[in-house]
């Protein structure tokens, strides 16, 4: 049973900064990940966008040291990643960041993404908003 799932920057960006208007249904998506054994993902290329759109630098490279890289799986690009994702923003005029996050959580064995991303790109992974994850039934998340 595959329990791994990709978190998109909105809403990582969500958990970390109190201010956002999503934060409160991020830290509860957090919460119900962990109770219900789920490996929550992001890829390495989230961290440097997330820390360069942040206000506070370092309460962000605080939350990195002492969450992600304690509890959470960084997935990273591979060459062939990297140009498949551009062939494909290049040939379907998409978003390269979408495009990479989905590959990127497909290759490293993720089974969802979490994104409140309407237009995200899809690689043929399940897709969940927070709102959509925190009322799933944890036999849902059994992928």
């Amino acid at each position: 049973m595959n329990r791994k799932i990709f978190l998109d920057t909105n809403v990582v960006a969500d958990i970390i900064d109190a201010a956002r208007a999503g934060h409160q249904k991020a830290m509860e998506l957090v919460e119900k990940a962990i109770y219900d054994d789920v490996v929550l993902c992001l890829s390495e290329d989230i961290l440097t966008t997330l820390f360069y759109i942040s206000k506070e630098k370092v309460k962000t490279l605080e939350f990195f040291k002492n969450v992600v890289f304690v509890d959470w799986e960084i997935l990273n690009f591979s060459k062939e990643t990297l140009y498949e994702g551009v062939e494909l923003a290049q040939n379907g005029n998409l978003d390269l960041e979408d495009v990479l996050q989905c590959l990127c959580a497909k290759y490293g064995g993720c089974m969802a993404i979490v994104t409140n991303d309407n237009k995200f790109f899809d690689c043929g992974l399940e897709f969940f908003s927070v709102e959509q994850f925190l009322h799933a039934p944890k036999a849902t998340l059994d992928f």
